[in-house]
């Protein structure tokens, strides 16, 4: 799955947990993307408070994923 994939995997989780919540189409679309981001965050801090055991390449999909979920 490349960045672009899990991106929109994710997004689409939240949106549709909080479209489920009956949010309107823009309210769910907004805090979709900011959950999604909050998440990749977390991953992103976990991955580094590991960093000598990391390959850089996990940490820059996960940045790659960020940007794409920006892009939504």
């Amino acid at each position: 799955m490349n960045a672009k994939e899990k991106a929109e995997e994710l997004f689409k989780q939240y949106y549709s947990y909080l479209k489920a919540n009956l949010m309107n189409d823009e309210e769910a679309w907004e805090d979709a993307k900011v959950c999604a981001l909050i998440a990749i965050d977390e991953i992103v801090e976990a991955i580094e408070w590991h960093e000598y055991e990391t390959p850089n390449k996990e940490i820059r999909f996960w940045m790659e994923v960020k940007q794409e979920i920006e892009k939504l």
